[in-house]
């Protein structure tokens, strides 16, 4: 990846929302979680997003994480209409291009850490041995690969986010959606985690995260305050030239699937 081409990336919009609204119920007993919400956000962002409860933070990342629809509106990613991708697409969207950090972890209690982790690859296509291998690569970058094959219930609760973190970027997704994910740590282990997610996000990540507490601000490039449904306040504290450049992960998986292909061209000819 040359200068010129790091450098529109960066700056380039991969989420526009456009007048996005989201109701609940019908007629008398209709309430918004959103109301005619617009937001660009730009390849390698980290935005923290906060607000009182019920002011519709979660529905927000549920709709960018394609989990949930607008009432109307527009929500593109990368340029493309969410409305038109079909339901197929969307989940393999949601495999290979946006992983989700929740605040109760999510792990699958009766399996190992590795095969937690492993699991947004079986989505991907990968085989098992070599899913196994990257989600071991992912655990290594948290201290992690003496745990591979404790189940969750034998972690501590840092350690059991720091799985969940490494198994929202072991496909290496565009767009990590966190949902809390400091809610349940105590301040230490807090810390840990958020360090974590700068070292990703100062690889080009972009990151939107939800939070309740005001000292992790200082993690976030841009802060919006949400207040009924609609953005309070949205203050950038880093210029979008300035923000880090995305690392190209591409050539390796060409490399083996290339391999793959020569290996079958090979055995036809015999």
């Amino acid at each position: 990846m040359n200068e010129e081409q790091s450098e529109n990336n960066t700056n380039e919009t991969i989420i526009k929302l456009e007048g996005l609204s989201k109701r609940f119920g019908y007629g008398d007993a209709a309430s918004y979680a959103l109301q005619n919400f617009d937001l660009e956000v730009k390849r390698g962002e980290f935005i923290m997003i906060m607000g009182p409860s019920g002011c519709g933070k979660t529905t927000l990342l549920n709709i960018i994480g394609l989990l949930d629809t607008p009432t109307s509106g527009k929500y593109l990613l990368n340029d493309e209409l969410a409305s038109r991708i079909s339901a197929s697409r969307q989940a393999r969207l949601r495999a290979k291009k946006i992983g989700f950090i929740f605040q109760n972890f999510n792990l699958i209690p009766n399996l190992p850490i590795i095969e937690n982790v492993a699991l947004p690859l079986v989505y991907s296509g990968y085989h098992k041995t070599r899913r196994l291998i990257k989600a071991s690569e992912a655990l290594e970058r948290f201290n992690m690969k003496d745990k591979e094959y404790y189940l969750p219930f034998q972690l501590s609760g840092g350690q059991q986010q720091r799985a969940a973190i490494a198994r929202a970027i072991v496909s290496h997704p565009e767009i990590i959606l966190a949902d809390e994910p400091t809610g349940n740590l105590d301040s230490r282990s807090s810390t840990t985690v958020m360090e974590e997610l700068r070292r990703i996000h100062s690889e080009g990540n972009t990151i939107i995260m939800v939070t309740h507490n005001p000292a992790l601000t200082s993690y976030a490039t841009r802060v919006i305050n949400m207040l009924d449904g609609t953005i309070d306040t949205d203050i950038k504290t880093v210029k979008d030239s300035d923000l880090p450049v995305p690392i190209e992960r591409k050539t390796p998986r060409k490399i083996f699937k290339s391999r793959r292909k020569s290996n079958k061209k090979k055995k036809g000819k015999k």
